[in-house]
């Protein structure tokens, strides 16, 4: 008969402790990222209660993915008994197909570009050869689904990143001072319910006026669009710095003024690590905000970008409109679903919250 060795099993039990400390460590930024259902998996992996786990797995993975099954085959069902102008409402395998062909439209759009390119540099090789001046000139191929999606990202971060720099200022000052915060608020109670299409206007003709050269930084249109973005997306952050600062524990405060900390010193060692969660909160407001308001500038103004293509789409009217507007609006919303993610994972590293 033999004896269990008590050092073998309590050093495989602290091995199991070790395996269980490092899941329950990563499980934070499985959170983050979204994949949450990896937790249970590397849990039964490492001898946890499998029927705990598979209940775990499939609330967190079973039940989305059935959900989104379910969506695609009543979309399927559905789609094709409404009749419109152009046909019947495209399905799944519809959009699918529009999203290869705008895809493959991408690719020869860059080979036309190659192209282009290889053709000027062959010309000015013989423009050098002969003694001549090169000349260089742009692609000037209609842009394609994929650089729409580029140039919609940079617009609107530029105009997020430039609300930021307005906002967080401001909005320390509201909440440091009550003087500040009576100025600022009908402001904010004025401007802050404004539409983007009754911004879009005035910047545009603001823009068109003081912006009068075109060998500038920016385009105009760029920076009509991301101006609008600005002026709608700012306030989110805004109100929630000042909310805050404002609610700072007062003994904080009261131990920076027996240290006799100055002003910077305090916004820097007190203000902002105790306002960062609330911070981080308007932020990723102001940036779904900013990317709803961007497609609609886009489309109104009819500036490149996701905006502009849907609404070249519904104008063109062809067979494949309908499936490729429907790419695109599957396309806004993923990107929208992954610029929250973005920010919630730079909240992540800068503060600790535990919201998930």
């Amino acid at each position: 008969m033999t004896t269990a060795d008590p050092n073998f099993d309590a050093e495989r039990e602290a091995r199991r402790e070790r395996r269980f400390a490092a899941i329950t460590k990563a499980d934070t930024w499985f959170r983050v990222l979204g994949l949450a259902w990896i937790t249970p998996v590397l849990r039964i992996g490492a001898g946890d209660n499998p029927r705990a786990q598979m209940g775990e797995i499939w609330r967190l993975l079973g039940v989305p993915v059935l959900a989104i099954l379910g969506f695609l085959v009543l979309w399927g069902t559905l789609a094709p008994q409404v009749q419109t102008s152009l046909g019947a409402i495209p399905g799944p395998a519809q959009v699918w197909d529009q999203a290869q062909n705008l895809h493959a439209d991408h690719l020869r759009q860059m080979e036309r570009a190659a192209d282009f390119y290889a053709r000027q540099d062959e010309r000015n090789a013989e423009r050098i050869a002969a003694g001549d001046e090169p000349r260089y000139r742009e692609f000037t191929g209609a842009p394609t689904f994929y650089s729409q999606i580029w140039t919609s990202i940079r617009t609107v971060f530029f105009g997020f990143l430039l609300a930021t720099v307005i906002a967080v200022p401001l909005g320390i000052m509201a909440g440091l001072s009550q003087t500040a915060n009576a100025a600022l608020n009908p402001l904010i109670q004025v401007f802050k319910p404004v539409s983007p299409l009754a911004w879009l206007p005035i910047v545009s003709i603001v823009v068109s006026a003081v912006y009068a050269t075109d060998d500038g930084w920016f385009e105009k249109s760029f920076l009509v669009s991301a101006i609008t973005v600005t002026l709608c997306s700012l306030w989110p952050t805004l109100i929630n710095t000042a909310l805050g600062v404002a609610s700072i524990d007062k003994d904080l405060v009261n131990v920076s003024k027996v240290l006799k900390m100055g002003t910077w010193t305090k916004i820097r060692k007190l203000v902002l690590p105790s306002a960062l969660p609330l911070i981080f909160t308007g932020l990723r407001l102001s940036l779904g905000v900013g990317w709803m308001v961007l497609i609609a500038a886009e489309m109104l103004a009819q500036n490149p970008g996701l905006g502009k293509f849907v609404w070249d789409e519904f104008q063109n009217g062809s067979s494949d409109s309908l499936g490729r507007i429907m790419v695109a609006v599957f396309t806004i919303g993923i990107i929208g679903f992954l610029l929250d993610r973005l920010m919630f994972t730079i909240q992540s590293l800068f503060t600790f919250t535990n919201n998930r």
